[in-house]
């Protein structure tokens, strides 16, 4: 078992070099660090906690700075455990990468799903809804509260009430890519929680062992074909203007009025 807390930053996509779309949950995973080790001797289970999120030390109180200074890291602003890891394999202070995941590895993505207030049995519970019309006066109630004889309410009966703000967990999530230079991993599907929520990701509790073909992403731009480069030569139409056709026509008058005077010249 193994594990890392991160930010969710939201839903993209990304293709395969066959074209195929997937859909992923881009989460932000900066170092965690292990700021206490627990074991079965002292404490009755095996585990690691992690902190993820500095915390400023003005808004940190003293017992929160007592606590991490053992880890020798500042204050964190999120604390979980992951129970069920080899504690052998860490030490105090020591930092969680994102590269403890490998693509195509199978994980499981616990989370806080968004809060939606106030809600009625129809969207809470999923519940048919009465007739709309032809005089129907029961349209979005809750039903039948049970039988007569027990006189009472039975535990589980399907009310309005609040809705979302749980911990939710998707189980048998694949990791598409991991990006250790940016602290971000993307995993197929989505994750519930709103964005910049804080996940965990954890190990599959039903496949852990399984690994899946890591899919060839397509990562680049294909290059645009160069253009011709414009120059600057300047080409030069032959163009016929109203000027050019008076300054023929004046031409010609002159002509002709000079053979005329020629010819009246040799006459005498």
């Amino acid at each position: 078992m193994k594990g890392i807390l991160g930010r969710k930053i939201g839903m993209t996509q990304v293709f395969t070099e066959e074209g195929k779309l997937i859909p992923v949950t881009v989460i932000e995973a900066e170092p965690n660090i292990v700021t206490q080790i627990k074991s079965k001797q002292t404490d009755g289970y095996d585990a690691i906690q992690l902190g993820f999120s500095t915390k400023r030390e003005k808004l940190s109180n003293k017992p929160e700075r007592g606590h991490v200074a053992k880890a020798n890291t500042t204050p964190k602003r999120f604390l979980r455990e992951i129970r069920g890891v080899d504690i052998s394999k860490y030490t105090l202070g020591q930092e969680i990468k994102v590269d403890i995941f490998e693509v195509g590895e199978v994980v499981d993505v616990t989370g806080t799903s968004k809060g939606k207030g106030f809600q009625g049995v129809i969207k809470r519970y999923n519940l048919a809804r009465g007739p709309m019309g032809h005089g129907s006066q029961y349209h979005r109630g809750v039903g039948s509260m049970g039988s007569m004889r027990p006189m009472r309410v039975f535990k589980g009966k399907k009310l309005p009430g609040h809705m979302g703000h749980e911990t939710v967990t998707i189980q048998n999530l694949e990791v598409v890519s991991v990006d250790l230079e940016n602290n971000i991993i993307l995993i197929k599907g989505n994750v519930p929680g709103a964005k910049k929520s804080l996940v965990i990701i954890k190990t599959s509790t039903k496949k852990p062992t399984v690994k899946r073909e890591a899919p060839n992403l397509k990562t680049y731009v294909e290059e645009v074909s160069e253009t011709t480069e414009p120059t600057d030569e300047v080409v030069v139409e032959d163009t016929v203007t109203e000027e050019t056709v008076a300054e023929d026509a004046n031409e010609d008058a002159l002509a002709s009025v000079n053979e005329e005077s020629s010819q009246e010249s040799e006459e005498q």
